[in-house]
């Protein structure tokens, strides 16, 4: 496959992204003196591009794989539906802050707006770590020629580490922003999230050899000792 202009698509790809962002943050907030959405603008497209660089070097079949998401790249009717709902969960996880932030709905300290920001970071951290493990891991619902099952590091605890590793930069992206109002919007993503790992299993097993034994061996979906 050639990579060749890999590059420059995905950072512009990822620019393109960040100023979407900054006028989801700034517009509902009707203004620039918004510190919070600074912050969380730096750090969420700063962990988006640390990321994209560390895999565009180190994993370019990785980052081909992820270049198409949402809901109009999904195969499945079934995942563009629930795709259609968590992009509309997370442009409320979004926009509800900046409107908070307007209207002074929430009085969230300095002090929580940086920790959340911190474990933000985190989340990323950990969802770097779990594409290291696996390279198949596409933005989309789908399997590849030749696609192995993987069952080492976090998906010897997990059937789904990836979705675990982002459920905390869901949940602290609105205390991040110094919104608790904007926690609503989590109410909506959090049942499209299960709804996805649910569909994907159903796909897999259908499509992917060794997918049945593999959820045999590791019982757990998501959370560890939970389900």
């Amino acid at each position: 496959m050639d990579y060749s202009t890999l590059g420059p698509r995905a950072l512009i790809g990822l620019g393109k992204f960040t100023l979407a962002l900054a006028v989801l943050l700034f517009l509902p907030a009707w203004s620039f003196n918004y510190w919070q959405g600074w912050l969380y603008l730096i750090v969420f497209c700063g962990c988006c591009l640390i990321a994209t660089v560390y895999f565009l070097l180190t994993d370019p079949a990785l980052v081909q794989r992820r270049l198409s998401a949402g809901p109009a790249a999904e195969n499945e009717p079934s995942q563009q539906v629930i795709m259609g709902i968590a992009s509309a969960g997370f442009l409320l996880l979004i926009v509800i802050p900046g409107l908070d932030h307007h209207w002074h709905w929430s009085d969230v300290p300095a002090w929580l707006v940086i920790v959340s920001n911190i474990l933000v970071a985190l989340s990323f951290f950990l969802i770097v770590l779990v594409l290291r493990q696996n390279s198949y891991a596409a933005s989309t619902i789908q399997v590849e020629t030749g696609q192995p099952v993987i069952s080492s590091g976090a998906y010897r605890i997990v059937r789904h580490p990836m979705y675990a590793a982002a459920l905390p930069m869901f949940v602290f992206t609105p205390p991040a922003l110094g919104s608790y109002w904007g926690l609503l919007a989590v109410g909506i993503i959090l049942p499209a999230i299960l709804w996805r790992l649910l569909d994907e299993e159903s796909y897999l097993i259908r499509h992917l050899p060794g997918y049945v034994e593999y959820c045999s061996r590791t019982r757990f979906r998501l959370i560890p000792g939970v389900w």
